[in-house]
């Protein structure tokens, strides 16, 4: 998942170099949260207007999850 993620975002920016993606361990409440960084420059080119585009990313990421039985979050930093 965390591929997954990945290359989306190195498709969204224009530094794909600079796109990272941490994975925290479970918690307590059974999930597992991503922290996708990226270039200053790029925050906005992943975040879109009205957030609409992290919205997207996260829907995909979600979907996948339930595929593979998981609980997922996913944080822009």
């Amino acid at each position: 998942m965390k591929e997954l993620l990945v290359e989306i975002a190195k498709g969204l920016v224009e530094n794909p170099d600079a796109v990272n993606v941490t994975v925290d361990e479970i918690d307590e409440r059974g999930i597992i949260v991503y922290h996708l960084h990226v270039a200053e420059d790029d925050m906005s080119r992943v975040i879109g207007k009205h957030g609409r585009i992290a919205k997207a990313i996260r829907s995909v990421i979600k979907a996948r999850a339930v595929r593979d039985n998981v609980r997922v979050q996913v944080d822009i930093d």
